[in-house]
């Protein structure tokens, strides 16, 4: 399993400008939502990320990044891959573990054991700097956002509510 650490040592062997922060509130867990990661941060809610990993067609991973504690729409994944929905399902946490090497939690953007398809929904770009999951619960990491979306190649998308 991958930490913070290794998230570490990813972003200084690529020359990444970004930064593993701790917020003080994280050693008592305040970091296990979107909502106590901005509160621990003393940001707003739309400038802390998620990592969210999807199946598609039960054997291909998706990441999809998205803004604070919007709700990712799973029927707009699937009209953009021109699929059915049910092909669309959220990761469980062993596949979570197995595609990005991170657990639950503490999925970060980028760095994961091997390139995953990732979008980046639409109002991830409103804001200058973001915070996504630091490789741990406790931690997280610090990002220009259109530095993450070049990092990741990623698409650009409208996926969330």
């Amino acid at each position: 399993m991958l930490t913070a650490a290794d998230l570490q040592d990813y972003i200084a062997e690529h020359d990444i400008p970004a930064e593993i922060v701790r917020p003080p509130a994280a050693a008592a867990g305040g970091c296990a939502t979107v909502a106590a990661a901005a509160e621990a941060m003393g940001v707003p809610v739309d400038t802390i990320v998620k990592s969210v990993l999807f199946v598609i067609r039960r054997a291909e991973p998706l990441l999809v990044i998205a803004s604070g504690e919007r709700r990712i729409d799973q029927r707009a994944i699937a009209r953009k891959l021109e699929i059915g929905k049910r092909q669309v399902k959220t990761a469980k946490p062993e596949e979570v573990l197995a595609w990005t090497g991170y657990p639950v939690g503490g999925v970060p953007p980028f760095g994961h054991h091997a390139p995953i398809p990732t979008w980046i929904d639409l109002a991830v770009l409103d804001q200058e700097t973001v915070f996504g999951g630091g490789g741990e619960t406790g931690s997280l990491v610090r990002i220009q956002a259109a530095t993450l979306v070049s990092l990741t190649g990623a698409e650009v998308v409208q996926v969330c509510s």
